[in-house]
């Protein structure tokens, strides 16, 4: 006999999960996602009025969904964010930490306030977002971290981007550190690292230059991926399918690091 395989439609229904820099592309789409599979949503953002039109948008899906504001570098508003949960839900089954910004500067042109802004939110709020969520998962039970590093947290990319890649290394070995950590507690940390994903943002900043073609000659699958085909590897790993899997590495990104 097989173990149970839970049907795709009950392996995230009712699972509590805090989605961090929900409002911006690979966000929204990940809320998205989790939100039609049946999850209940705590959408973080610092601008609050957007967290508050998503949920808005998303509320014909199954689950309750809430909204906070926060700053990921600002340890006392994960504080915050922490003690909001345990009165909303009493619980949290999962955690995208998913708030970045990014810099094209390389590692000569870089300014120390930049680097520091980029550090501050794309590793230092990761490490938050762990420290004070992390033992609330653990408390209800176990359940599992995403943290979104990218394929520039692994390779040396263009040569440039060097805070973002910085940043997103940090995020790459830190995931392994958590998933040992907290590997007897039912909490699974995974990173995952997308490659370049045609979001709003990225098309408004780039589309049709170099960099752009860039990043379509260095993908073998010929095109930039699209934020729903991340937010299924998000809901994948927030899901009871992935129970077996912390500390792993997960590349959705058209086959950018094969090369």
């Amino acid at each position: 006999m097989g173990c149970a395989v839970p049907a795709v439609d009950e392996r995230i229904r009712g699972k509590v999960v805090c989605v961090t820099g929900a409002t911006g592309g690979l966000g929204a789409a990940a809320a998205a996602r989790l939100a039609e599979e049946g999850a209940r949503l705590v959408l973080t953002d610092l601008d609050e009025q957007a967290c508050a039109a998503l949920a808005t948008e998303l509320n014909g899906t199954p689950g309750r969904h809430v909204t906070a504001r926060l700053d990921v570098a600002e340890e006392s508003q994960w504080v915050d964010v922490a003690a909001f949960i345990r009165g909303e839900y009493g619980r949290l089954d999962g955690l995208v930490n998913n708030a970045a910004i990014g810099s094209i500067a390389t590692v000569e042109d870089e300014t120390i306030e930049h680097w520091e802004a980029v550090m501050s939110i794309g590793s230092t709020g990761v490490w938050l977002g762990m420290k004070h969520l992390g033992p609330l998962i653990a408390s209800s039970g176990g359940g599992s971290i995403v943290n979104v590093s990218s394929i520039l947290g692994t390779v040396g990319g263009m040569g440039n981007s060097a805070a973002y890649h910085a940043a997103k290394g940090a995020v790459r070995t830190l995931s392994k550190n958590a998933a040992l950590h907290w590997a007897r507690s039912a909490v699974r940390v995974n990173s995952l690292h997308p490659g370049f994903i045609g979001t709003r943002q990225l098309l408004e900043r780039y589309e049709d230059t170099a960099r752009h073609e860039a990043m379509l000659v260095g993908t073998p699958i010929g095109r930039l991926g699209r934020g729903e085909e991340i937010a299924a590897v998000v809901a994948f790993l927030i899901s009871d399918d992935s129970t077996f899997m912390t500390g792993s590495e997960v590349y959705a990104d058209g086959g950018y690091t094969a090369r």
